[in-house]
């Protein structure tokens, strides 16, 4: 079954891409949970006068980790924002080089600078224990700076699988 929208099959991708979905999955409930700190947080704070900084914090990391690693997702799906204003109208062959060109010279650029500047980024957090400089934040920020590089890490897979369905494609002359 392929599960890059509706491109031909390419095995390998798209056992890649499946498992990425199935990550992807399940840190999308992280949107519920999300919906639900949001909405205590708001009944604490217009019923009772009252929020919680450990609340406020948490709304921003589960924010952070379904944008994060939802960018792995869209990108298996396909379902991430473009401007077609011409892409539309060209050829698959066309459209295969286009987005090889792009993840070889845009994507996987961006992703390996993002990452190996992240390593140390986390590194640092973890070597200090950083932690909410709000005494009831929350105790854990290196954490949530963790999901750098691996969000990273996914969203590269994605991006390799992408490209090697599309150089398959294109050589194998897929229209």
């Amino acid at each position: 079954m392929n599960t890059s929208g509706n491109m031909p099959p390419v095995p390998l991708a798209d056992c890649i891409d499946r498992a990425i979905q199935k990550i992807g999955s399940y840190i999308a409930w992280s949107y519920v949970l999300l919906v639900l700190v949001i909405m205590t947080q708001v009944i604490l704070r217009k019923g009772f006068s009252s929020g919680l900084i450990l609340l406020e914090e948490l709304q921003w990391h589960l924010y952070a980790v379904g944008v994060m690693f939802g960018l792995a997702y869209a990108q298996t799906t396909n379902s991430h924002i473009r401007v077609d204003l011409f892409y539309t109208g060209f050829r698959a062959r066309s459209k295969y080089i286009i987005e090889i060109f792009g993840i070889l010279v845009l994507v996987l650029p961006f992703i390996s600078i993002i990452f190996l500047h992240s390593l140390e980024f986390v590194a640092d957090a973890w070597r200090i224990n950083e932690h909410s400089e709000s005494p009831s934040g929350l105790p854990w920020r290196w954490l949530i700076k963790s999901v750098i590089p691996f969000s990273m890490a996914m969203l590269a897979l994605a991006a390799l699988s992408r490209l090697y369905r599309d150089t398959v494609l294109l050589f194998r002359g897929d229209a």
